[in-house]
């Protein structure tokens, strides 16, 4: 007995054992899923693939811990655990990666360069152009090297996860599935192409969705300006974005204001560029807000964008992809001097110089009041975003259909939440769409859509009637590959084809995590033993 306890150190070593056990387990298969005879005995779990980022924060053992303790529980009834991990991978955050560990940025317009090796000493601040295909391939080689890292993090932890059934979202096997996916959506009617208003971050380049809007405080001014009425009788406005009188296509007033009655079906002349405006209707005016009676530019807000919808109004942006005005002379302005000093200009610029023809022409009511306004940001950005029409794919998902928004809420009804409240949050959000999801992403490391288009004889493209692969074909890179029945030769040429640019948002793939985990269209055995999936646990920000 002495010599027994003589051998038990005095302070317990913990060191090496997470090693140890972590080899046991894989070696025994401890966590393994095994495929039983039926359905019935199995308990699937649709785990939610972190970003891969290299390290872990507390957040990430706390709320994988919840999901573990359930599996380790059903395990312990006798069930089957289809425990799954995944990594997702593509999208913004790692390209914004690569562009800082690498030194380099993307353009595309740039041609591939065979074994290229980046600079030895990557700046930031001095990016390296190079081609989007070489881009890609440094994204895959960082990402791997990240995932290493950060799997060997994961298995740290001791979750009883199954690293056999290890995925990626971004894997040739994720883009099959989800261009699969995306063909299967468009054949149904619920993937559409669409040229209309966007929200657009001018910084990162790229279109985002309802989903990743953030609703911030944002310094700005009252401006009261004057429009004319036919008789030359001054209408006040009062406005933050005084830039985009350049853009007013309609002066918008309650039906019910009296103070405007007289003016509804009449038109009112734009100060400084003299654009003669219709003076029309809503009932989403507010007669109490500033003067009751507001401008309708394409586009300031979203309340622009219901209005030019609603009432038919015509397009006339000015603030392109690039966050400046347009150079060239929009077609609706016919004084070329008034213009001038808005053309390339940024929208600060443009304020400025819009505020300053204002004093210079009278129009001008007082001094720009200061105040705070809520504007609507990236959730990884951080500058207002800017409304412009772009062509865009979209999804339907009840924003325009109540008939859909009722199904998903139907939907919703049919699963059980835990704890019960975040149901409630779910049908806030269904209730709130107010348009359908917008999955194009003017990015470069993602899933590409599997579409091309015709040429016609001036090479515009024909975007009516988008050229398609067979599913047997998944997955393609349309900006790498020509479509069957063209050669390459014939990319960008009258006659010949384009690839559509754009990749899809990440979540086109992540919400597809229960096909890419259970072998959807791949292992029929597998899908029927563990889908629809038992338990899927999402933190409470993307219950979407």
């Amino acid at each position: 007995m002495t010599e027994q306890l003589s051998r038990i150190p005095h302070k317990p070593i913990l060191e090496g054992l997470e090693e140890k056990w972590g080899q046991v387990w894989q070696d025994e298969g401890t966590y393994e899923f095994r495929r039983p005879a039926s359905r019935e005995d199995v308990f699937s779990i649709d785990t939610p693939p972190p970003t891969v980022s290299g390290a872990l924060h507390v957040g990430h053992v706390f709320s994988y811990t919840h999901t573990d303790v359930v599996a380790r529980y059903q395990r312990m009834t006798g069930k089957e655990v289809f425990y799954p991990m995944g990594w997702d991978d593509n999208g913004l955050p790692t390209e914004r990666r690569v562009q800082n560990y690498y030194g380099v940025r993307c353009d595309p317009t740039l041609p591939y360069e065979e074994g290229y090796t980046p600079p030895a000493k990557p700046d930031p601040k001095r990016q390296v152009p190079i081609s989007r295909r070489n881009f890609i391939e440094l994204c895959e080689e960082l990402t791997d090297i990240d995932e290493q890292v950060f799997e060997a993090l994961w298995r740290r932890l001791g979750l009883s996860v199954d690293w056999n059934l290890l995925y990626t979202t971004i894997g040739s096997e994720a883009q099959a599935v989800a261009q699969k996916a995306f063909l299967r959506n468009r054949a149904r009617g619920e993937a559409y192409l669409s040229h209309a208003p966007t929200l657009w971050d001018v910084t990162f380049q790229t279109a985002v969705a309802q989903a990743e809007l953030e609703a911030r405080e944002y310094p700005g001014a009252y401006h009261r300006v004057a429009f004319r009425g036919p008789d030359g009788e001054p209408i006040h406005i009062e406005t933050t974005r005084p830039e985009l009188i350049v853009s007013v296509v309609a002066l918008i007033a309650h039906p019910d204001d009296e103070r405007y009655q007289h003016l509804f079906g009449t038109t009112v002349t734009s100060p400084i560029f003299g654009v003669e405006i219709p003076v029309l209707a809503h009932r989403d005016a507010e007669p109490d807000k500033g003067a009751g009676i507001a401008m309708c530019c394409t586009f300031g807000d979203l309340t622009d964008v219901t209005w030019w919808r609603e009432l038919d109004l015509p397009t006339r942006t000015v603030i392109g992809r690039d966050g400046r005005f347009s150079r060239e002379l929009p077609e609706w302005i016919t004084d070329e001097a008034a213009y001038e000093p808005l053309a390339g200009k940024t929208v600060f610029s443009a304020r400025e110089a819009t505020v300053a023809a204002l004093r210079e022409s009278g129009d001008l009511v007082g001094e720009p009041e200061s105040t705070t306004r809520m504007a609507n940001f990236f959730e990884k950005g951080e500058r207002p975003l800017e409304i412009i029409a772009t062509r865009q794919w979209y999804i339907t998902n009840g924003g325009r259909s109540e008939e859909l928004k009722q199904r998903l809420l139907e939907r919703g009804a049919e699963m059980q939440w835990t704890p019960a409240h975040m149901k409630h949050r779910y049908d806030n959000w269904v209730g709130g769409l107010n348009g359908d999801w917008l999955i194009s992403r003017q990015r470069f490391f993602g899933v590409p859509f599997p579409v091309w288009y015709p040429l016609d004889a001036e090479g515009d493209p024909d975007y009516e009637h988008p050229i398609l692969p067979g599913e047997a074909s998944l997955p393609v890179d349309p900006m790498s590959q020509a479509p069957e029945g063209y050669a390459e030769e014939q990319r960008g040429v009258p006659g010949g084809f384009m690839a559509d640019p754009d990749v899809m948002d990440t979540w086109a793939t992540s919400s597809l995590t229960p096909q890419l985990a259970t072998g959807w269209e791949r292992d029929d055995e597998l899908f029927n033993l563990t889908f629809p999936m038992d338990v899927a646990p999402q933190a409470h920000d993307i219950i979407r």
